[in-house]
């Protein structure tokens, strides 16, 4: 059996409630999986709080806590691991903005060498918020730009993993873009804006 077959054969095993499958999965595919780390983690200072391997570890405990998840493919798979380094990244951005705003301790004063953290914590929170919002408005344009930005998935990639042509792709990254540039700035449009 090659090992895309292999990977596939495994992702069904998980999906029908086999508990050691997705064990068996993570070592076809570790390496890529530190890839996608290591894109996530280059996207500012608040990603570079976990290292590689621990982001890659986080991640794969909350997908195989999710014995009923359907992944269809290699390529799905990377998506779906790039959400789940999101939601960790950006519960790390949550817990520490609560610890910026007190959260029973003491205060601490302000230093350079906090702030760009907690400014790049809002800014990732900011953009998770715009992001949902998008979701509600247009849920593939959400998958599309997930897939480009968070995955690090080239245009061809995306295509593949959420069945569409890459013209498709193409022009959803540019409206995604464009819809959130738009939330971002406090002139939030519609998906077809």
């Amino acid at each position: 059996m090659t090992e895309p077959e292999e990977i596939v054969r495994l992702l069904r095993a998980h999906e029908e409630g086999d508990p050691g499958a997705f064990s068996r999965l993570v070592p076809l595919v570790y390496e890529q999986l530190r890839r996608l780390a290591r894109h996530q983690r280059r996207r500012g200072p608040q990603a570079r709080s976990l290292d590689t391997t621990a982001l890659v570890h986080e991640a794969y405990l909350k997908l195989a806590g999710s014995p009923g998840l359907r992944i269809r493919d290699r390529g799905h798979l990377m998506a779906v691991t790039a959400c789940a380094m999101r939601q960790v990244l950006i519960g790390r951005a949550r817990a520490r903005l609560r610890s910026k705003r007190g959260s029973g301790s003491d205060p601490l004063p302000l230093d350079e060498q906090r702030l760009p953290v907690y400014v790049e914590a809002e800014q990732l929170l900011d953009l998770d918020r715009a992001l949902d919002a998008l979701r509600r408005n247009d849920e593939r344009l959400a998958q599309v730009f997930e897939c480009r930005y968070f995955a690090g998935l080239g245009e061809e990639e995306t295509a593949e993993v959420l069945g569409v042509s890459l013209r498709t792709v193409q022009r959803g990254f540019l409206r995604a873009r464009t819809w959130l540039r738009a939330e971002l700035q406090g002139t939030p449009v519609t998906s077809e804006g």
